[in-house]
């Protein structure tokens, strides 16, 4: 019988705060500008550079300042490192870059609204104090407008997809905003952005391209200009097409595919290096959506890679039921993976601006330090979840799954809350370990290498890439490029074999099991087992045994100090499985009622044995408000300090300190 406890978080602060382990990280920009170095990013004086963090979505990006502080603050707290700020420009956010508050009509999107732009320079300086980075957006939700001189854009999706690539039009737009976000001086710091090192990546436009099916060539002038751009082109190489009378929708077209990647490439590279002329220092990517490998491809010479993933992506109907059925990243071979391996190049960073495991999956418990461990072992430079919230009046805010109080944001019904993860405990509750994981390197990175050979650029995510993430470093390689890997596969060829029910990394320290459905990490600082443990009886990995009661559950151990957790004189032990709200009704795997606060988590029942050198470590229960509840009984038996957890001062986060 499952025992849930309350166990609510609060806007302004966090249960534990980690923050003292990267105390030396502030302010951020103190190691100079962010710049490439072979495949990682460094800063200026050499220090490498890894970063976990969040989106900040539309509203959240203009928060009082009051509140600003708060927020960095609390961040930090939680090991947080970087900001994406993200949505800045949707017409549908209250505040956005051009508009304050509903109820003056915008006209133009060509000026930054000061009131705006002022609440975003001071949460940089904010977050800048407290030694966490900013990921800058440029296009991702804006609506053109007629006052802007652009035609039929009642018509246009938002960012002018998919006409934002070619349009020239559009593209000075573009470049205009660029000059008046990096040029702009922020009156907390005394710096444009563009001179601000606490700014360390940026892309050309968010979640475009030209291949993607919902992405479609449908309004005049701009399918016009793009049949004459088509034309000159096949001209130019000699290539024959019906320009004028081709479908521009159809991707089986091989020249007009292979045009249409041109186009992308071109237009990432000329973004970006117009914001090389106006100063701009940090690595640009291009956009970070993979719909084939030839959006891939056209991403291919910017400074970084970037992509994007979501698992477990339940859906929501309209006759308010939320379905809520989900599945587990040990349950499948693979979790999302696959999407971000296909835009990984070896030779460059590799950042994941966007992931989820969104709210109201059961078992979303298991992505967060799962997701930081696989970037570790792969080498990747760092990820920003989507999201910590859309606004910030989220003292209001005291469910899961409930962030406003409408059931859609801007005609998205998955904006009513499912991607606020700031008060969910299953996933925001496991960020400090994830931090740890990502910043300090507690996963070595794999020094083996896998690179696929793409041929067909219409392809979407080649099968090596399903659980090849988890054995060594993974990317792609094309016909025209010399490999750098160690082995190359082709586009076809599988890494691990299909019939195969487990992976282990080739560091030995990542271990997963579908068909047993639970997985280890095992590092000096930082362990964890996760998935169904309950069924699966005692689980070793190296220091640690884990023998749970509860069915599904993530059991994290981290060292807080530089030390190994078999040394340390200070651990955080963290026991997670469900969250929910109080009162949540289901019915066939549909959500009938949202529940009410606070929100409770599955009190998880196990027998952990820690291996210790030490003799005097106390461990603490730890409340939602950060007190000690009481000591958790303990004894030292064969080397190990013995926990029985969850029947006496049950919580999810223990503290074990020397006394």
């Amino acid at each position: 019988m499952s025992r849930f406890i309350p166990f609510p978080f609060t806007y302004d602060a966090m249960p534990i705060d980690i923050s003292s382990v990267f105390a030396s990280e502030k302010p951020a920009g103190k190691h100079g500008f962010l710049k490439v170095e072979g495949s990682h990013f460094v800063f200026e004086d050499g220090t490498p550079a890894r970063f976990w963090g969040t989106n900040l979505n539309s509203g959240a990006c203009f928060p009082e300042f009051k509140y600003a502080e708060k927020l960095a603050k609390r961040l930090a707290m939680a090991g947080i490192n970087i900001v994406r700020f993200h949505q800045m420009d949707a017409e549908w956010s209250t505040p956005n870059l051009f508009s304050f508050q509903k109820g003056e009509r915008v006209t133009t999107t060509r000026q930054l609204h000061p009131e705006s732009i002022k609440r975003l320079d001071y949460l940089v300086k904010c977050l800048k104090d407290n030694g966490i980075y900013c990921y800058l957006d440029m296009n991702t939700y804006r609506k053109f407008k007629s006052g802007d001189g652009v035609e039929n854009t009642f018509e246009m999706k938002d960012a002018g997809k998919p006409y934002t690539h070619f349009s020239r039009k559009l593209i000075e737009l573009q470049k205009e905003f660029a000059y008046n976000i990096w040029t702009h001086i922020n009156p907390y710091t005394g710096l444009a952005y563009k001179d601000d090192p606490v700014f360390v990546m940026s892309e050309t436009v968010n979640e475009t391209n030209l291949t993607h099916p919902s992405f479609r060539f449908e309004i005049e002038p701009y399918c016009t200009e793009f049949r004459q751009m088509y034309r000159a082109w096949l001209d130019k190489n000699g290539l024959e097409d019906d320009a004028e009378n081709t479908d521009l929708n159809d991707n089986e077209n091989a020249t007009l595919f292979q045009f249409k990647v041109e186009v992308m490439t071109n237009f990432h590279t000329e973004m970006r290096d117009y914001m090389r002329s106006i100063g701009v220092k940090i690595p640009i990517t291009g956009e970070n959506m993979l719909t084939d490998m030839g959006v891939h491809k056209a991403n291919r010479n910017m400074d970084y890679m970037d992509s994007h993933t979501y698992f477990s992506w339940t859906q929501w109907k309209e006759n308010e039921l939320r379905n809520c059925f989900s599945t587990a990243t040990t349950q499948v071979p693979n979790f999302g993976m696959a999407s971000l391996a296909s835009m990984r190049d070896l030779k460059r960073p590799f950042f994941v601006s966007e992931w989820d495991m969104p709210w109201p999956s059961h078992y979303r418990a298991e992505s967060s330090i799962l997701y930081a461990a696989v970037g570790a072992l792969q080498g990747w430079d760092g990820f920003t979840i989507h999201t910590y919230a859309y606004g910030s009046h989220l003292d209001r805010a005291d469910r899961l799954g409930v962030e406003v109080s409408s059931r859609s944001i801007g005609n998205g019904s998955h904006r009513e809350g499912r991607f606020a993860s700031w008060n969910d405990p299953a996933k925001f509750g496991l960020f400090y370990h994830a931090a740890l994981i990502t910043r300090r390197g507690d996963i070595k990175e794999a020094t083996a290498s896998t690179e696929v050979l793409i041929k067909d650029l219409t392809q979407r995510a080649p099968v090596a890439t399903q659980v090849g993430t988890e054995v060594d470093r993974l990317g792609i390689v094309f016909e025209d490029e010399t490999p750098v890997a160690d082995r190359v596969l082709a586009q076809d060829e599988r890494n691990v074999p299909e019939e195969a029910t487990e992976v282990r990394s080739s560091t030995g320290e990542m271990y997963r099991n579908w068909a047993k459905n639970y997985g280890t990490i095992d590092s000096e600082r930082t362990k964890c087992v996760y998935g169904f443990l309950g069924k699966n009886g005692k689980l070793d990995v190296t220091g640690m045994s884990v023998e749970a009661k509860t069915d599904f559950a993530v059991v994290a151990l981290s060292s807080l100090t530089d030390e190994a957790i078999e040394t340390s004189d200070n651990l955080l032990l963290t026991t997670v499985g469900r969250a929910e709200n109080t009162g949540m009704k289901y019915e066939s795997g549909m959500i009938l009622d949202m529940g009410q606060p606070p929100v409770l988590v599955e009190v998880i029942e196990a027998e952990v044995a820690i291996k210790t050198e030490r003799k005097d470590l106390i461990c603490w229960a730890v409340n939602a408000e950060g007190y000690f509840i009481g000591k958790v009984p303990a004894r030292y038996e064969d080397g190990c300090l013995k926990l029985t957890l969850g029947q006496t001062m049950p919580s999810m986060y223990y503290l074990i300190q020397a006394e």
